[in-house]
């Protein structure tokens, strides 16, 4: 890998200015196509073998009117009844116009008798139960703002409409450009700090910036291809802004110190791209691995949103070693210029610095160092042991967002529970075995616990299928939904249709949220354990040490337990969670831990892989492991801590998102980032490493013998090169 990436690091540099002008190029040519393209996000529920599948499954074949569940237009009044005149004409056209849209099955008007369960007892606040033929994974948003703006004649007569279910979720997408220039700017001022050049500090922004339009772009063009998450792009976003730029900033910092030593400056581009660079590779092939194997998950959202992930991850590295070399090669000696000085000492300056003293400290200690900080990281777990996972609560939403006002209109006029209905979909032999038994089935449904009401039955032609809804008095994320869920299925529907030959099936977008969270609690310990291996056989090759991996996989497992905790405290306990704009606590949505668990490992690899080349690299030149601990930790504890806080305030900046599952995310990356680099890379990796001695680079001879030579930054590649280079001049 070095060789190759020496020659691309000496082409982009000597040939910077079409490099650049390709990278620019291709950039605006996607941001064009992606915004061009009638894009639409697909949060695709199936899940093949769950009963929600294959209720949707059933009603699509047979009753595709009424397969995704109702929409509810909601219509609210201040002041006066929804029964007076000058309002029930202006609901009257809204309902008219509803069924005069061509994606429209069928709307009820709640101002007739067929409507009547749709008016409030108090007549102020009504729903219009809106079946569209589009379901929630091909929906598009202009087919659902046209739902919202059929409700503009009850606007115009002075009355409040809101839309709920999956046409109000794709309405009320909270914007990340904030989130986005908040985390830029703290990446402007650490990388300041760390270079110490306003020239330099702008190599690493323009590069992740640039990768990132381009990644997003790809991203929104395969939205036209294959089903991509609504917050695909927004979690992309994250990802690729914090590695881009920490990529690049391994890269420039190894370029600024062989400048420094007096290394010859395409010389030094080239090497740069060759030793970081390839750790940067290497670290990007590392979460690129973590990310992909989510598809051994088996659930398509869960598959879909690591393989949009590592999109950026890739792009990130391909431009950190050709768009960058390229930028240094344009930007030449003048790396060095517009000085900024923001601390006692200048980056630059040839002065001892305090991470030569702090690793000295934890080397005398590593006892006390160890003990302390796997001390912090249990108690930091320990929230963890009530940790449940859920699906996204819609009441945790901004305001100002449709979804979040539709729900606050149902709760007010008839309960949480219609927000989120259950369809009870059945089928039968022969329509005569269907009329015997739906009425059982119904009344069975009806006295389940926390059910508010059923609605009729509807048949398709052979009247052999039948589906109905169940409201639930609670609100579709609450224990008590998920409770109602798994009494339907154990025990009103066996019990009504035992003998009768049928089969029903409970879905809804509700109950497909239930089985997500069951599927992934599932397929949890096994992607941890294909993620751990995987890493494990990775950084095996490596360093070629049977220690080493085990020791990261547990220090690994150990960082992200801690970020669990944290998140399960902040999020499902409610501990400060007012602080992250949360009026109350919330649960944790499914699949947040399984995506944190594939994330934060990739990541943590990053800062092990960095931390530990430059160990084993002093442990080859003088062969003291204490020491070799020692130097490493000095010499990459800088960069390590720098592109860490860069990282954690991109995480954090996106807590000000609206989205309750982006905060959760943001949360939980941002804490699991600062934990790595300060208590684990540190203080506990460093500790272990010197209580391991000789022993941390052990590998069996067998193995050895089996295990490929990898050389992550190519110092054997360039003391050939070296050696033959003064050969030659001798």
């Amino acid at each position: 890998m070095t060789a190759p990436l020496y020659a691309i690091g000496r082409f982009c540099s000597r040939h910077r200015y079409p490099t650049i002008a390709v990278w620019l190029a291709l950039a605006a040519a996607l941001v064009v196509l992606g915004q061009s393209s009638n894009a639409k996000t697909n949060d695709n529920l199936t899940l093949p073998g769950t009963g929600s599948t294959a209720a949707t499954e059933l009603l699509e074949d047979n009753l595709p009117e009424r397969a995704y569940g109702s929409n509810p237009l909601v219509i609210q009044s201040t002041n006066g009844k929804l029964t007076e005149p000058r309002y029930s004409a202006a609901i009257s056209k809204t309902v008219k116009r509803l069924r005069a849209m061509p994606d429209v099955n069928s709307a009820v008007n709640p101002l007739t008798p067929a409507g009547a369960a749709f008016l409030s007892q108090n007549r102020k606040v009504a729903y219009v139960p809106v079946y569209l033929s589009a379901g929630p994974g091909s929906l598009t948003e202009d087919e659902a703002q046209a739902v919202l703006d059929a409700g503009d004649p009850a606007e115009a007569a002075g009355l409040e409409t809101s839309v709920g279910s999956y046409v109000g979720q794709q309405l009320s997408k909270p914007s990340t450009e904030i989130s986005e220039a908040i985390g830029l700017t703290a990446a402007v001022i650490i990388l300041l700090f760390a270079f110490g050049t306003a020239t330099a500090m702008m190599l690493p922004i323009v590069s992740a910036v640039t990768g990132l339009a381009c990644a997003l772009s790809i991203i929104r063009l395969l939205e036209n291809v294959i089903q991509v998450p609504s917050i695909a792009s927004t979690l992309a976003a994250m990802i690729g802004l914090g590695v881009g730029i920490d990529y690049a900033l391994f890269i420039v910092t190894r370029h600024k110190l062989q400048l420094r030593d007096g290394m010859e400056l395409r010389e030094s581009i080239a090497r740069a791209t060759a030793t970081a660079g390839g750790a940067v590779v290497f670290a990007g092939f590392t979460v690129v691995i973590a990310l992909c194997s989510l598809a051994f998950a088996g659930i398509p959202l869960v598959s879909t949103l690591g393989f949009t992930a590592a999109i950026t991850v890739v792009v990130a590295v391909c431009a950190a070693t050709t768009l960058l070399p390229a930028l240094l090669g344009a930007l030449g000696p003048r790396i060095d210029s517009l000085r900024v000085k923001l601390g006692k000492t200048h980056p630059d300056d040839h002065r001892p610095h305090g991470w030569l003293r702090w690793a000295r400290q934890v080397a005398s200690r590593p006892w006390r160092s160890a003990i302390a900080a796997l001390a912090v990281l249990i108690v930091l777990a320990a929230p963890i042991l009530d940790l449940r996972l859920g699906q996204n609560d819609i009441s945790a939403l901004p305001k100002s967002t449709t979804a979040r006002q539709a729900y606050i209109g149902l709760t007010e006029g008839f309960g949480p529970g219609v927000d989120g209905p259950l369809l009870i979909a059945s089928k039968f032999e022969t329509a005569a075995d269907a009329k015997r038994a739906l009425p059982e089935l119904q009344r069975g449904a009806v006295t389940a616990a926390d059910v508010a009401a059923i609605s009729t039955a509807s048949f398709d032609k052979q009247g052999t299928v039948a589906v109905f809804s169940v409201i639930a008095k609670s609100a579709p994320w609450t224990d008590a939904t998920i409770d109602l869920v798994e009494d339907l299925r154990d025990s009103v529907i066996p019990k009504a249709l035992a003998g009768t030959g049928g089969a029903a099936y409970v879905g809804g977008q509700t109950a497909g949220y239930i089985d997500l969270a069951t599927q992934i609690s599932d397929k949890l310990p096994l992607m941890i354990a294909i993620v751990v291996g995987l890493s494990f056989v990775v950084l095996l090759l490596a360093f070629r040490s049977l220690l080493v991996p085990v020791k990261a996989a547990a220090m690994n497992l150990l960082s992200v337990a801690a970020a669990y905790g944290v998140v399960t405290a902040v999020f499902q306990l409610g501990w400060g969670s007012s602080l992250i704009g949360l009026d109350q606590s919330i649960p944790i949505v499914s699949f947040v831990p399984l995506l944190m668990f594939a994330i934060l490992f990739g990541l943590s690899m990053d800062y092990e892989v960095f931390l530990l080349t430059q160990m084993r690299e002093h442990y080859k030149d003088h062969g003291d492991a204490r020491r070799a601990v020692v130097e490493g930790l000095a010499n990459t504890g800088r960069v390590i801590t720098s592109a860490a806080a860069i990282m954690v305030c991109v995480f954090i900046s996106f807590v000000l998102d609206g989205n309750p599952v982006v905060k959760e995310f943001g949360v939980g990356l941002a804490v699991a980032i600062a934990i790595d680099a300060t208590l684990v890379r540190c203080l506990l990796v460093p500790a272990v490493m010197v209580l391991l001695g000789r022993r941390a680079w052990w590998l069996p001879r067998w193995l050895e013998r089996l295990v490929p030579h990898v050389n992550i930054e190519g110092e054997e590649f360039f003391a050939r090169r070296d050696a033959d280079s003064r050969a030659g001049s001798a």
